[in-house]
């Protein structure tokens, strides 16, 4: 037994002095290179100092999961967001049912638990954001801007395979000429809202659903519940990604009828005077949505994506965002849209997969294997989608 012990502790020694040496035989030892390498079950030979505090211990925003839009709570199960519910009216006296998502007022973000978002300064262009007055009752008053919610949304896939473009495609809501979610509160310092409208002209009994299946002839395609008598609504969530993270966030307007009706979005033709094309520019009101037209398809496929996809196997399409906020920092909840096609020759060398960060897509297109629709340069459509985002997984 005293032989074992003896060679245990020569071994030891040895394999202390080995290192030592093998350290200063580089001529370049430092005291990091001198530690113990770390322990096998980790599984690479890396020093223990390799280790070092999580970065959620500098900034827990950094790592996720994280509820960005932290104004009403959010049922992960259900994918669903429970927001207060506001009433305003038009300069006419009819009412207007609203919920607040972003501003670019960064203590009222605060406050209330929206998404600061700098660049909705620079949406105030053309019809881009409606003027309202703060009453002092505390409600809104819009100067214009009507929504239609009487429209049955209709969207019917093409022929398979290439379900996109649909044969038809009606949205459920539509606002008139002057209607964009945007809007600059006049005598309250000119701070503009995100306050995408949920229902327009109803009163408050008609417009009580606090159990779910509403009437959508008066409310937004994506309401779950309302109830008006504790001014709260329950609005259905989409799955996305954000330089591969997983995400969820609102699909609430689009400029186009196409795009309002794929998305269950209220059309809401003002956005279209937002410029779009510079997301990253100074002055930009946008930031980029990266979306794809015939990626795969197959309801239990894990590289399912697309509009093929959404229309025939009835799920989201899982669409790519830019930069949201703990993330890139250059969120805007206004999208504008990027429209992405495979070649044939990249589906045919088995090239298409899931894309979840904007810089891969981007590498794709500059190697040639995304182009835009029908083989047009990749980039803007022209199209501004209105998604805040709601929480980040990761």
């Amino acid at each position: 037994m005293r032989l074992f012990h003896s060679l245990v502790l020569v071994t030891v020694v040895l394999l202390f002095f080995g290192v030592a040496a093998s350290a200063q035989e580089t001529g370049n030892a430092t005291e990091s290179d001198s530690v113990a390498p770390a322990p096998a079950s980790v599984g690479a030979d890396v020093p223990l100092t390799y280790f070092g505090p999580a970065p959620s211990t500098f900034d827990p925003q950094l790592v996720g999961p994280n509820q960005l839009l932290r104004a009403g709570p959010i049922d992960l199960d259900a994918s669903t967001i429970t927001l207060p519910l506001y009433e305003g009216q038009l300069a006419d006296g009819r009412k207007v049912w609203y919920i607040l998502t972003d501003t670019d007022d960064k203590g009222n973000a605060d406050a209330l638990g929206l998404n600061w978002a700098p660049k909705l300064t620079y949406t105030d262009v053309g019809r881009g954001a409606r003027t309202a007055t703060l009453e002092e009752n505390a409600t809104l008053t819009f100067e214009s801007g009507a929504v239609d919610f009487q429209p049955e949304r209709e969207v019917v896939p093409g022929p398979a395979p290439n379900a996109f473009p649909p044969t038809n495609a009606t949205p459920g809501s539509m606002g008139d000429a002057d209607y964009s979610p945007l809007v600059r509160i006049e005598n309250a310092g000119g701070a503009i809202y995100n306050a995408p409208m949920i229902a327009f002209d109803v009163d408050r009994a008609t417009l009580n659903f606090p159990n779910g299946t509403p009437d959508y002839g008066i409310v937004h395609d994506k309401v779950v519940s309302i109830d008006p008598t504790n001014n709260t609504v329950t609005i259905a969530l989409t799955q996305g990604f954000s330089f591969s993270k997983p995400v969820l966030y609102l699909s609430t307007d689009a400029s186009d009828t196409l795009a309002a009706a794929l998305e269950g979005a209220t059309y809401a033709p003002a956005l279209a005077d937002i410029p779009v094309g510079g997301d990253d520019s100074a002055f930009s009101g946008i930031e980029r949505i990266f979306v794809f037209i015939n990626g795969p398809t197959g309801l239990d496929n894990p590289q399912r994506q697309g509009l093929n996809s959404a229309l025939i196997d009835g799920r989201s399409p899982l669409n790519v965002l830019g930069g949201i906020p703990t993330v890139a920092n250059d969120y805007s909840p206004l999208w504008d849209m990027n429209l992405g096609e495979w070649t044939n020759e990249s589906v045919e060398n088995g090239y298409r997969s899931r894309l979840t960060e904007e810089f891969q897509i981007l590498g794709f297109v500059e190697d040639g294997w995304i182009t835009g629709p029908a083989g047009a340069p990749y980039g803007s459509v022209g199209i501004i989608v209105n998604c805040p985002i709601a929480y980040r997984f990761l």
